[in-house]
C-alpha cells in the first residue's frame, strides 16, 4: 500500500489537476499557444490531404512533390491554404476538446480505480475514454471546420473546383447539399478522430507510467522529485509514442473520410465507392496514402501539443 502511494506521489509531481487551473488563463493563454502550433504545423495538413485525393494519373505522387509543386505554382502561401478557417474554428473546438478532455479524465480515474488495475493500464483506460468523449464532442464544430479547410487545400489540384475562401466553400455546400454538405464524412470523421483520439491519449498516458517504471521513478520512498527537463522529456517522449501508434492504427479511415468530403457534389461517391477505387488504383496500400505526413504530422503534432499543452496547465495553476 506504501509503494502504491509512493507511486501516485510521484505522477502527481508530474500532472496537475483540472481543479487546480485557473481557467479563464488556460483559455486566452492557450488559444495563443496553439495557434503557434497550427501555424507550425499547418503545411503538413496540406501535403496528407492533397497525397490522399490524388487521382492514379496525378504526377505528384510523394510528400516532396507535393510540396515543389505547391511551391512552384502557390509559393509559400500555398502551403497555408484554408488556414483562416481551420483557425477560426479551431478556437471553440479546442475549448470544448479540452474541456470534456479534463472533466472526463478525472470522473474516468475514479470508475477505474476500484478494479485495481496496473497504473499504466489505469491511465490508459481512463485517458482512453477521455480522449474519445472529447472527441466525440468537438466534431460538432471541426467537421464543417474540416470539410471547408480541406476544399481549399485541393482547389485546382487533381481536377477540383476553385474558391474564392472559405465563405465561399460554404456558400456553394450548402446551396448544393444543404447543411448536410457541411456534415459530410461526419460518421466516418467520429470513427476517425474518436478512436485516434483515444488511441493518442490512452497510448500517452500508459507510456509516460511505463516510462517513469524504468527511470526507477516511484519504486522508493525516499526519492526526489523529478526534475523539470525529466518531466518534459518523459512528455515528449510519451507525445512521439502516441502520435505514431494512433497514425499507424487510424490512416485507412481517415483517407477515406478526405477524399469523401473533398469530393465535389457532382460526383458523390459511396464510402463504398471510395473504397473500391482505392484498391483499384493502388490496392491495399491505397488505404494508407499520406501515412508518412500523417504519421510526421501525428508524431510532431502530439509531441508539441502535448509539450505545449502540459506547460500551459503549469503557467495557469491558480495561486493558493
Amino acid at each position: 500500500m506504501e509503494a502504491s502511494n509512493s507511486r501516485m506521489q510521484t505522477f502527481g509531481q508530474t500532472e496537475i489537476n483540472w481543479d487546480k487551473l485557473d481557467k479563464t488563463k488556460f483559455y486566452v493563454v492557450g488559444a495563443g499557444i496553439f495557434t503557434g502550433v497550427t501555424v507550425a504545423l499547418y503545411p503538413v495538413s496540406v501535403v496528407k490531404t492533397r497525397l490522399q485525393v490524388a487521382s492514379k494519373d496525378t504526377a505528384e505522387r510523394s510528400a516532396f512533390s507535393v510540396i515543389r509543386g505547391i511551391l512552384k505554382t502557390d509559393g509559400i502561401p500555398g502551403l497555408y491554404r484554408g488556414f483562416g478557417t481551420v483557425i477560426t474554428g479551431a478556437i471553440p473546438a479546442r475549448v470544448i476538446f479540452l474541456t470534456a478532455l479534463e472533466t472526463t479524465k478525472v470522473a474516468a480515474f475514479s470508475m477505474v480505480e476500484p478494479f485495481k488495475f496496473s497504473e499504466p493500464t489505469q491511465a490508459a483506460i481512463a485517458n482512453g475514454i477521455a480522449g474519445m468523449t472529447a472527441s466525440l464532442f468537438a466534431q460538432a464544430v471541426f467537421v464543417p471546420i474540416d470539410v471547408i479547410s480541406q476544399k481549399l487545400m485541393v482547389q485546382g489540384y487533381s481536377g477540383h473546383a476553385k474558391y474564392n475562401g472559405g465563405l465561399d466553400v460554404a456558400r456553394k455546400v450548402l446551396k448544393s447539399d444543404g447543411i448536410r454538405g457541411l456534415y459530410r464524412g461526419f460518421g466516418l470523421s467520429v470513427m476517425t478522430y474518436s478512436p485516434s483520439s483515444a488511441v493518442w491519449w490512452a497510448s500517452y498516458g500508459s507510456s509516460q507510467r511505463v516510462i517513469w517504471r524504468f527511470l526507477g521513478q516511484g519504486t522508493d520512498l525516499k526519492e526526489v522529485a523529478p526534475s523539470l527537463s525529466t518531466i518534459v522529456a518523459v512528455q515528449a517522449a510519451g507525445g512521439i509514442i502516441a502520435g505514431a501508434t494512433a497514425s499507424c492504427i487510424t490512416t485507412p479511415l481517415d483517407t477515406i473520410k478526405t477524399r469523401l468530403q473533398v469530393m465535389g457534389h457532382e460526383k458523390r461517391p459511396s464510402a463504398r465507392q471510395v473504397v473500391r477505387n482505392l484498391i483499384a488504383d493502388d490496392g491495399w496500400k491505397g488505404f494508407y496514402r499520406g501515412l508518412g505526413p500523417r504519421f510526421f504530422s501525428m508524431s510532431a503534432w502530439g509531441t508539441s501539443m502535448i509539450l505545449a499543452y502540459e506547460y500551459l496547465k503549469r503557467l495557469c495553476v491558480k495561486d493558493d
